[in-house]
């Protein structure tokens, strides 16, 4: 596949820059000079030289989303957009890749399939799950669900590593249960599909390894970190959103069955694994 004839849009988020750093020839682009949500800019768009989209792009502020400016940037940006690029993909012959979350599940069920029907609970939500419905009506897509992504920007493994180079020890939630999912592991996916021509379709997607809680994680990061003395209380999602007003609710189970990207050929490696590698990563930067 000629990697120049992609368009990566969404390029500055955690997912983008690892889309980038796959596909160098890429054309990438961001808001500040690709707006997928307007529709006339769009279809003055050449698309000629675009043989795969890959859109990265996603208002991903959960709680944001049930605001009223919020409601309608996440609407806007995860179902309108995602729309058009299916409309535009349909009339110019295109492959649409599309990155979505287990959030359009309710996390009643575990661990979450392919054809599990949609229950979204928040904004942000419904958003994604009509973002799906959208995507999947062009011929050629793929529609990767995953969770709790963690690459290059602001993320839960950050926060959690910089509360420990603080010598804080907090409470975190223990009734949320899913794994990691490490951008290279989601861009490894995508290529692994595309190069594959894999069967189009939905494809759940994270690391491999048991699904634990963000209070385990927690504690797996500050052992990690030699940060033994610090301590994990756990709590529950209710506990701790209790003195937040405008709190989008989260679905307690984020486990995904990954027997259908294993199927295509794709070794998928244990969260725990991928984490150690991270964060020696991130031990080996220079200092700010």
């Amino acid at each position: 596949m000629d990697e120049s004839r992609f368009l990566i849009i969404g390029a500055y988020g955690q997912l983008g820059k690892a889309l980038q750093a796959k596909y160098p020839k890429a054309k990438a682009v961001d808001r500040d000079n690709f707006d997928m949500t307007d529709w006339e800019m769009l279809s003055k768009y050449d698309w000629s030289g675009v043989d795969v989209i890959l859109n990265a792009a996603a208002y991903t502020n959960v709680d944001g989303a049930e605001t009223p400016e919020g409601r309608e940037a996440a609407w806007k940006i995860n179902a309108t957009g995602p729309g058009y690029l299916s409309k535009l993909a349909s009339e110019h012959n295109i492959t649409l890749v599309h990155v979505s979350s287990e959030y359009v599940f309710d996390g009643t069920k575990s661990p979450h399939t392919e054809d599990e029907p949609v229950t979204p609970l928040g904004v942000y939500a419904q958003t994604k799950a009509a973002g799906d419905i959208a995507v999947s009506i062009t011929p050629k897509y793929y529609i990767l669900r995953t969770s709790w992504l963690i690459g290059d920007g602001p993320n839960f493994v950050r926060t959690m590593m910089s509360l420990a180079g603080k010598n804080i020890s907090p409470k975190v939630v223990a009734d949320q249960v899913g794994r990691l999912t490490f951008t290279h592991t989601l861009v490894e996916a995508i290529d692994n599909l595309l190069q594959k021509k894999a069967d189009y379709g939905i494809y759940d997607i994270s690391n491999d390894g048991e699904p634990a809680n963000w209070a385990d994680i927690t504690r797996t990061i500050f052992k990690e970190l030699g940060h033994d003395d610090l301590t994990v209380t756990d709590t529950t999602t209710e506990e701790y959103f209790a003195d937040k007003p405008g709190v989008a609710p989260r679905p307690k189970q984020s486990a995904m069955n990954l027997s259908k990207i294993k199927a295509t050929g794709l070794a998928l490696r244990d969260w725990r694994e991928d984490l150690q590698q991270y964060i020696k990563a991130e031990q080996a930067k220079p200092k700010e």
